[in-house]
């Protein structure tokens, strides 16, 4: 029977220390959860300014209900596109100093619809050797060339660079890298792509809300624009809600709608939630306060943490890597914090390098500087 084939894939998978299980939530994204019917004190979710639960934008949630209903009904070319969603595109563009967007339903789907409408068989796609599995898939359907270069590695992208004469060529990264916290040298990137007549497409999913002035992303950040730059970020994380968004000039969004098939064969997203992101859009631009002591409690732990023996990786953002090496090690760390009620996420190959197992421990706004210093404590007395 098959069955025993998928049994014993998943066996080798548990001895690798490498199986993935669900636990389930029985209370709201917040710092303080309950989990299969436990309490705990989260370091793990990707709700950077403590939106996902706020009550303007539960409010927000509940009056777009009322007034649009629960489901979108259509695709957003047959019958689904709402005023609401309408509203949210343009307010995202104005948001990321861009001509256009358009929504997507989330950040995976958003990369997948944007790689594979621009670019084809006779171009050329360059990838960071660290970017998101959407990206990677993206290229890979795509059926283009794919050529991809050491982490951050702008020589080596240079001279691929060069190598290439013909075709489209897009330049694809995260800009704040999902497993390890780094930023992308997005002004060098755009260098490079003027230099060679490139495209620069942005996954911004965990800078989005979170970096630059008023939360508007990497590229406020680094203060760069530039009708080259495609700008992908998702509305689930900091946010608080769900969906995702492509910003660009509005020839790219012209062609979005008509050849990205991940927009083109999929039913819209609620319209409730493009109201609640509106909603969101206000606080986040509202949210210097949140930002100011996210970045506080990043200096918290980063001081906190020094004379560890495994090392906490270079990251100035929310997102916080304690690499751990082992598989088995990284899960035993794990659940040495879930016995003491903090619960902090093992993420192992393939999702990260082999050989680099490590906790991936994200802040939110919602934390308090107490909530850190527990963490802190906790990681001593398991390493001694």
């Amino acid at each position: 029977m098959p069955f025993t084939e998928l049994q014993n894939e998943l066996n080798e998978r548990a001895a690798q220390g490498l199986l993935r299980q669900r636990r389930t939530l029985d209370s709201p994204q917040s710092p303080h959860i309950t989990v299969d019917g436990s309490s705990y004190l989260s370091f793990c979710s990707n709700d950077y300014l403590g939106l996902a639960n706020h009550p303007q934008l539960i409010a927000a949630l509940q009056q777009g209900a009322r007034q649009w209903g629960v489901g979108a009904g259509a695709a957003h070319l047959v019958s689904g596109h709402s005023a609401a969603h309408h509203r949210l595109e343009q307010a995202l563009a104005a948001f990321v100093n861009k001509p256009a967007a358009l929504l997507f339903s989330n950040g995976y789907m958003a990369n997948l619809g944007a790689v594979q409408a621009l670019i084809g068989k006779s171009d050329t796609v360059f990838a960071d050797k660290l970017n998101h599995a959407s990206l990677n898939d993206a290229m890979l359907l795509s059926r283009t060339e794919a050529k991809r270069y050491r982490h951050n590695d702008m020589a080596q992208l240079a001279q691929l660079l060069e190598q290439t004469k013909t075709g489209r060529k897009l330049i694809i990264t995260d800009a704040v890298f999902s497993m390890d916290g780094d930023l992308a040298p997005l002004p060098e990137l755009l260098a490079l792509c003027e230099r060679h007549d490139a495209w620069l497409l942005v996954d911004d999913a965990h800078g989005f809300g979170v970096l630059g002035e008023q939360g508007r992303g990497s590229l406020a950040h680094f203060g760069v624009a530039s009708p080259r730059i495609i700008y992908m970020a998702t509305l689930g994380k900091a946010a608080g809600v769900f969906g995702a968004f492509v910003a660009a000039e509005q020839i790219v969004i012209d062609t979005l709608v008509n050849h990205a098939r991940s927009y083109v064969y999929t039913t819209a997203t609620p319209p409730a939630l493009a109201g609640t992101v509106l909603e969101s859009l206000q606080l986040i631009g509202e949210g210097d306060a949140l930002r100011e002591h996210l970045r506080e409690l990043v200096a918290q732990l980063r001081s906190g943490l020094a004379g560890l023996p495994w090392k906490l990786m270079a990251s100035d953002t929310a997102i916080q890597p304690l690499l751990i090496g082992g598989n088995q090690a990284a899960l035993a760390l794990s659940e040495g914090l879930r016995e003491r009620g903090i619960w902090v996420a093992a993420i192992r190959p393939p999702t990260v390098p082999q050989g680099t197992a490590r906790l991936r421990i994200t802040l939110s706004a919602a934390h308090s500087t107490a909530d850190v210093a527990r963490l802190i404590e906790v990681l001593h007395e398991l390493a001694h």
